[in-house]
């Protein structure tokens, strides 16, 4: 077969399809035929050609009907219609409804062979702005939206997203909080095949169980109180883009049991319903829990656990690439003096040592939230250690484990001992201490709850 662009002829009259095909391999194009409408529709299926030259009179599927069909499949197909009973209504018709050319019988060769090589390097044109736009879009995201960071552990970690970005591989981000995981999971969307599509989050630790299970799964109109009108779900609203589950370790098991369906039928039943509706969005999960501890506790389901973890990338905290903290202090500082419209605020070098010297328990996140406060008490002056919050110029931070603890703490043990440790630091304040922690206020409050901690 010629490797010359892909012509599929329709047309339910044998002389004709021999005619066609013979003329058109001549001219080097790779020919297939079909003598009905709907074979032509499987053989558009199975393999996309450039450009469809159908008749529009054929019994059963009718060329218009073909035409749509052709459009549902790939609308960058280009597609010819021939008939021997032309109208200007028809022709309007088929123009209006994404004909690339209406073609009235009988026709010259050197007609015919002229509209195959404007539709195909049409349909070339289109595939090459297509991917020139893919490529600068990836160039833009690779220098403009790139996590900041040269550590290699973190830089593996970004070569790895990078590598896995394109496919439709799930993906299980997990660290500490505020190490960054949302942008990352951000990141690799925007690198993706789905970049044009729309990439939806949402955490899972910050809502109760029902409304949970809504926001995923949708729900129609009475199903509870409250639900006055049917609402789509972001399973089924991120279709052909992302949808990043934040905090996924926080589900419960019965909504755990609904998300492993979704993900393995790719539909979802909204709460009060019965019908499925197909879902198509590529999944990014992240969490800053022990899954498999949380599995050998019976909390978390292995099953959904292998469905997330089918990429796993683990984002190192903030302590362990110090390096990057001038960095990303320059980054945040740019980002503020660009939403206050006021140039970048100098840091002293003082300042600049306690913030490398910090162990940053909040990571990234925090660090964000200290610069924030340290240009708001600066009033527009250069940022001296005096404007940094107390914790960073007070001795060194105190480990929340001893160098030779008694036994192994269980995960419970130090996820307590982390909320107390982080709830003294801020003198209470139980909001600032869920930014710090990289939580809700409300998952805060559960935790406190759970573990018997009075402020």
């Amino acid at each position: 077969m010629s490797d010359g662009p892909k012509v599929l002829v329709v047309d339910d009259e044998t002389g004709i399809l021999n005619t066609l095909e013979i003329l058109l391999r001549r001219e080097g194009y790779a020919v297939t035929t079909a003598s009905t409408g709907r074979d032509a529709l499987e053989a558009v299926e199975a393999a996309p050609p450039d450009v469809v030259l159908t008749d529009i009179r054929m019994p059963g599927m009718t060329g218009m009907e073909l035409l749509q069909e052709v459009r549902d499949v790939d609308p960058e197909i280009a597609v010819i219609l021939m008939t021997a009973q032309a109208s200007l209504q028809t022709a309007m018709q088929a123009v209006n409804e994404g004909a690339f050319y209406y073609l009235q019988k009988p026709f010259a060769n050197d007609e015919l062979l002229g509209l195959l090589r404007r539709a195909t390097e049409s349909r070339q044109l289109k595939a090459e702005n297509k991917a020139l736009k893919q490529e600068i879009r990836k160039r833009e995201s690779r220098s403009g939206r790139r996590p900041i960071g040269r550590a290699r552990s973190f830089t593996d970690i970004l070569n790895l997203a990078e590598t896995v970005a394109p496919t439709e591989s799930t993906v299980l981000l997990t660290g500490e909080s505020g190490t960054g995981k949302e942008v990352l999971a951000r990141y690799i969307h925007s690198l993706s095949e789905r970049s044009d599509h729309l990439f939806l989050s949402i955490n899972c630790g910050a809502l109760p169980e029902s409304l949970l299970e809504s926001e995923l799964f949708g729900h129609v109109k009475g199903s509870f109180t409250g639900a006055v009108k049917d609402k789509k779900g972001l399973l089924e609203a991120a279709t052909g883009g992302t949808l990043f589950l934040d905090e996924v370790g926080e589900m419960t098991p019965a909504t755990q049991v609904k998300l492993l369906r979704a993900l393995q039928e790719r539909e979802v039943i909204p709460v009060g319903s019965t019908e499925p509706v197909p879902v198509d969005a590529r999944i990014i999960a992240a969490t800053n829990r022990e899954l498999e501890e949380e599995i050998r506790k019976g909390e978390f389901r292995s099953d959904l656990y292998y469905r997330l973890n089918v990429i796993a990338l683990h984002l190192p905290p903030l302590r362990e690439r110090r390096d990057d903290v001038p960095l990303l202090v320059d980054h945040f500082i740019k980002v503020l003096a660009s939403r206050s419209g006021t140039p970048p605020l100098e840091l002293e070098d003082e300042a600049l040592d306690a913030l490398k010297a910090y162990d940053w328990p909040g990571n990234v996140r925090e660090l964000e939230n200290a610069l924030e406060r340290a240009a708001v008490v600066a009033r527009g002056r250069s940022i001296a250690l005096e404007h940094l919050p107390t914790r960073l110029s007070e001795a060194p931070t105190p480990r929340v484990v001893s160098e030779a603890p008694p036994q192994n703490p269980t995960m419970e043990i130090v996820e307590r001992a982390y909320i107390v440790w982080v709830l003294q630091a801020e003198g209470g304040n139980k909001t600032r201490a869920a930014e710090v922690l990289g939580i809700d206020p409300s998952t805060l409050y559960r935790k406190l709850n759970r573990y018997g901690i009075e402020v």
